[in-house]
C-alpha cells in the first residue's frame, strides 16, 4: 500500500538563506527572544536579518568560502540561530553539533566535515573543544563573554559591512536548490555517526508543507517556544517553521522550561515523549509531596480523565464515568493547564521517538492536544504529521504534501518526496540507504491504516526474536512501561532468551517519596532495597498486562543509576545505545534470568 499527498510544493526560494531573508523582510517587533535571569531579550525581524548578514560578512571576512562547513556547538540560545542564518547568508554549510556529544565524537565530527570555523556558547566549551581536537582545531568564536574570540567582537567585525545588501546577495548568488545547506551528523546509537546531507530544496520543502498555515493552524504573532536542542532536526525545521509562519519564536533550555511556559504562555510547543512522561510524573509527584486529599484526588482525577478520553474515542463512555470525569475536571484537570503557563496553548506537536496513546489520553483529560509526528535527520525530518483537525491517537498522521510512503514486505516503511536526503556524506553508493527504485529505506516498520495514517511499531533492527520464535518489538514494551510516574528510563532485552526482561532506572525522588525512603539513600542501595524490587516489578507487570502473552517481562534488572550520555549509554537525542548497554550490564541481566518473577512469593 502506497500513501501519498502527491502534490508537490513549489517555492519562490530556491536557498535557505533566501527563504529566511523573504520572511524576516515583513517588519515584525519580535521575531526571537529569551528569558534570561528574569529578563527578556527580544530581536525584531530587522535585527534578526541585520545580525545574521554581520555573521555572514564576518564569516567571509575570516576567510570561509561557498561550500564551507561551519558548525554550531552550543545550548539553545538566540545567538545560535542568528549564526545559523548568518552561515546560510554566507552561502556556507550549517553542521549543528549537539552540546553534549562526546569529545570523541565532536572530534570524528568536525575532522570528517572538514570544518572551517566552530561556534560554541561558553569558553568552557571553547576551551574543551580545542583540548580534543589538539593543534588542529580550527578558530573558534564564543558566544558569551567578552574576549578577543566572542561573539559580539565578531558581529562588530562583519556590521562594519552590513548594510551592503548588494554584497550579501553575492554570497548566495548561483547557489542551486540540490546544493548541501545542512550537514548534520546522526546520533550515533549503534556506531559512527553518519553525516546526512540536506539539500536547500530538502529543507524548504520540508518546512513549506509541514507548516503550511492552512494545515497546521499556525498563526501570524502567535508565541512559540523551542527547548528540544536546535542542533537536534527536529527542532532546526521547527525554527523556520515558525519563521515561514511569522511567529514570536522564544528559545529556552531544560532547565528554565516550566519557568518560561509560565512566562511567555506559548500556542505551540514541541517535545519528545521523555518531556511529556516527566511533566504528569511532576504533577503526580507534587500532589505526593503535598500529602493529604491532594495526594489521592490528582492522580485518581488523571486515571479517570485517561479513561473518559479512552471512551469517547473508543466507544461511549458511561454515565458513572462521565460523572466522574466532570467532577475530575472541576477539581483538578482544568487547573493544571493555566498552572504550566499551558492556557494558551493550542497543541503540542510531538516526535523523535513513540508516544503512548495513554500519554496522550492523559494530556488530553486536561484540555491540552497533542498531534504526534514522524521523520528522520535523513528526510529533513518530516514525513507524516497528525492535524488538529485530524489527529488520530496511537498514529504519526498522513504523509505532508509531496511525500509518498510505502510499506515494503517486510513491513519496512520507504518514503519519496523532495525532503529526502541527498546521501551520506562521503559513503559509496552502495552504502546508501536506497533500493533499487530510489525510495528510501528508514529502518522502521510501520503500517497504514484505512485513513492512510501511518502507524510506527518498531526499529527492524532493534526487533529481536526469544528462543520460543517469538518477535518482540521492544519499544512496544518499553513505551507501555514508561506510563508509570515510578519508571524513568527502560530498556528491553532478550534476544534467543524464553521471555523478554527489561533494565529499569526508577524515577528515583518519586519512589523514593513512595515508599518513604530516606534522602540519604543512594540509588545503587535503593536498586537493591527489597522494597523498591518489589514496587517496579509490580509497576512492570501492572503496565505491560495489556500486552500479548509472548510479550510480558518476566525478568527485572533495576539500574543503580540513570543512563547518561557523559557516560557513552545515550545519544544526545536521549536514545538508548542498546549494545553499549547490554554489554556494561551483561551481568546483571544475567542475574535477572535466574530470577522468574512468576515465582516469587505473591504479596500480602
Amino acid at each position: 500500500m502506497i500513501r501519498a499527498d502527491a502534490e508537490q510544493v513549489l517555492s519562490t526560494s530556491s536557498t535557505l538563506a533566501a527563504f529566511v531573508a523573504e520572511r524576516l523582510a515583513a517588519p515584525r517587533a519580535v521575531a526571537l527572544a529569551e528569558r534570561r535571569d528574569g529578563r527578556t531579550r527580544a530581536l525584531s525581524s530587522a535585527q534578526v536579518h541585520r545580525q545574521a548578514a554581520a555573521v555572514a560578512h564576518a564569516l567571509r571576512a575570516r576567510g570561509v568560502a561557498r561550500g564551507d562547513r561551519v558548525a554550531i556547538v552550543a545550548e539553545n540560545s538566540v545567538e545560535w540561530l542568528l549564526a545559523d542564518f548568518g552561515i546560510l547568508y554566507a552561502g556556507a554549510v550549517v553542521v549543528p553539533v549537539f552540546a553534549t556529544v562526546a569529545p570523541d565524537q565532536l572530534r570524528y565530527i568536525l575532522t570528517d566535515s572538514e570544518t572551517k570555523l566552530v561556534f560554541v556558547d561558553t569558553p568552557d566549551r571553547g576551551a574543551a573543544l580545542r583540548s580534543a581536537l589538539g593543534e588542529g582545531a580550527p578558530p573558534v568564536v564564543v558566544f558569551e563573554g567578552d574576549a578577543n574570540d566572542a561573539f559580539d567582537a565578531f558581529l562588530a567585525e562583519g556590521e562594519r559591512r552590513a548594510g551592503d545588501d548588494a554584497l550579501l546577495r553575492s554570497y548566495t548568488g548561483g547557489i542551486a536548490a540540490d546544493e548541501l545547506a545542512v550537514l548534520i551528523y546522526t546520533s550515533g546509537t549503534t556506531g559512527t555517526p553518519k553525516g546526512v546531507m540536506l539539500s536547500h530544496g530538502n529543507l524548504v520543502a520540508d518546512v513549506e508543507s509541514a507548516f503550511d498555515p492552512q494545515d497546521s493552524t499556525l498563526r501570524h504573532g502567535e508565541i512559540a517556544l523551542s527547548v528540544l536542542p536546535l542542533a537536534h532536526i527536529f527542532e532546526h525545521t521547527d525554527a523556520l517553521g515558525y519563521l515561514h509562519n511569522g511567529l514570536q519564536h522564544y528559545v529556552t533550555t531544560p532547565e528554565r522550561l516550566l519557568d518560561d511556559m509560565r512566562e511567555v504562555r506559548p500556542a505551540y510547543v514541541a517535545f519528545v515523549p521523555r518531556i511529556f512522561e516527566r511533566l504528569i510524573a511532576g504533577i503526580v509527584g507534587n500532589a505526593q509531596q503535598a500529602g493529604g486529599l491532594k495526594a489521592r484526588l490528582v492522580p485518581w482525577a488523571l486515571e479517570t480523565g485517561a479513561a473518559y478520553q479512552r471512551a469517547i474515542r473508543d466507544g461511549s463512555p458511561s454515565l458513572a464515568l462521565r460523572a466522574r470525569y466532570a467532577l475530575a475536571r472541576t477539581l483538578v484537570l482544568r487547573r493544571i493547564p493555566a498552572a504550566l503557563g499551558l492556557d494558551r496553548l493550542k497543541f503540542f506537536v510531538s516526535g523523535s521517538a513513540p508516544l503512548h496513546r495513554d500519554t496522550a489520553l492523559t494530556l488530553a483529560a486536561m484540555g491540552l492536544v497533542v498531534c504526534e509526528g514522524y521523520g528522520l535527520t535523513e528526510t529533513a525530518p518530516v514525513v507524516t504529521v497528525n492535524r488538529p483537525a485530524d489527529n488520530v491517537l496511537g498514529t504519526v498522521g498522513p504523509p505532508v504534501r509531496g511525500v509518498q510512503v510505502r510499506i515494503a514486505d517486510d513491513g519496512e516503511v520507504l518514503v519519496k518526496g523532495s525532503n529526502v536526503m541527498l546521501g551520506y556524506y562521503k559513503l559509496p553508493r552502495e552504502e546508501q540507504p536506497f533500493d533499487a527504485d530510489g525510495w528510501f529505506c528508514t529502518g522502521d516498520i510501520g503500517e497504514l491504516d484505512s485513513r492512510g495514517h501511518l502507524k510506527i511499531t518498531d526499529r527492524k533492527r532493534e526487533v529481536f526474536k526469544t528462543s520460543g520464535g517469538k518477535w518482540i518489538s521492544p519499544s512496544r514494551i518499553e513505551t507501555a512501561i514508561k506510563r508509570s510516574v515510578s519508571i524513568a528510563q527502560v530498556m528491553a532485552f532478550g534476544a534467543n532468551m524464553p521471555h523478554p526482561g527489561v533494565l529499569v532506572a526508577p524515577n528515583w525522588g518519586y519512589v523514593r517519596a513512595a515508599l518513604g525512603l530516606p534522602e540519604t539513600m543512594t540509588t545503587a542501595a535503593m536498586a537493591r532495597d527489597a522494597r523498591v524490587r518489589e514496587h517496579v516489578t509490580c509497576e512492570v507487570e501492572l503496565n505491560t498486562a495489556d500486552l500479548a502473552a509472548f510479550e510480558r517481562v518476566r525478568r527485572v534488572a533495576i539500574l543503580p543509576r540513570d543512563l547518561t550520555i557523559e557516560d557513552g549509554e545515550l545519544s544526545p537525542t536521549l536514545k538508548v545505545k542498546r549494545r553499549v548497554v547490554e554489554q556494561r550490564y551483561a551481568s546483571l541481566i544475567a542475574e535477572a534470568y535466574a530470577e522468574d518473577l512468576h515465582a516469587r512469593a505473591p504479596r500480602a
